[in-house]
């Protein structure tokens, strides 16, 4: 087992280029942090490079950790690599799963401009929960593997696929598979519960503030609302997502 004691050794600098978009992408691998993302990444081996750990943690005995390198570092690198204010000091090294190039049946979550790290994870999280085969990332939606992802995703990334792809051409695409695309809008929308009953769905959600783009709107089957029965002017996106998928996928 390797042992780094300083946070300026060029391994951990390389490390720490992860918690940037750009070397996530570079290098098609990120850091998960904390004791039950890093047992997830140990379900799912395939995507798990390195585990990293401070010399002062000690493994579950129930953890299955043979064939995985691992790198043991002092605190203060564990420190220097967190993440969070107050660090578990164990990280996972992970790959980027590669995606199929077309989207197989199912039902999925399509997310449009979308840009808190905390909703994203929550609706990654929320469609694998409610039995989705799939998210696609619209532009200008938070990086799926931003750390404040990851943890609210809460190790849902192994899970199912997350694309990143246009949501134009996502539409087309699920349509042609004759799969409805379900808006989400208050203007010429009718009650979520009015939507029809069918094996298959896509639901299309949108920016926090001005919600789904007009242009992707006008290529929806069909647009949704939610009823406010109080004084709110709204849901957070990610609890109407929650509402949504769950009646979509059972009505």
């Amino acid at each position: 087992m390797k042992f780094i004691q300083s946070a300026k050794n060029p391994q951990v600098k390389q490390w720490k280029k992860l918690q940037l978009k750009k070397e996530r992408d570079k290098t098609g691998l990120y850091l998960l942090e904390g004791f039950h993302l890093v047992e997830t990444a140990l379900n799912h081996k395939d995507w798990l490079v390195e585990l990293i750990v401070s010399e002062d943690i000690t493994l579950p005995a129930h953890w299955n950790v043979d064939g995985v390198e691992m790198t043991m570092v002092t605190q203060d690198v564990a420190d220097s690599l967190a993440s969070t204010e107050t660090t578990q000091s164990i990280f996972a090294l992970c790959r980027k799963p590669e995606l199929p190039e077309v989207l197989k049946e199912g039902n999925y979550l399509l997310i449009d401009a979308v840009q808190d790290p905390g909703n994203i994870g929550t609706m990654i999280r929320t469609a694998d929960a409610a039995g989705m085969a799939g998210v696609v990332l619209g532009t200008g939606c938070a990086d799926p593997y931003n750390p404040k992802v990851l943890r609210s995703a809460q190790g849902s990334h192994f899970h199912l696929p997350i694309f990143i792809q246009p949501l134009n051409e996502t539409i087309q695409e699920l349509k042609e598979k004759d799969i409805p695309v379900y808006g989400t809008s208050l203007q010429r929308a009718v009650d979520y519960r009015e939507a029809g009953k069918g094996s298959q769905f896509a639901l299309l959600v949108g920016n926090e503030g001005s919600g789904v783009s007009e242009e992707l709107l006008n290529q929806t089957t069909g647009n949704l609302y939610i009823p406010l029965y109080g004084q709110s002017e709204s849901l957070n996106v990610a609890v109407a997502a929650g509402v949504l998928l769950y009646h979509l996928k059972h009505s």
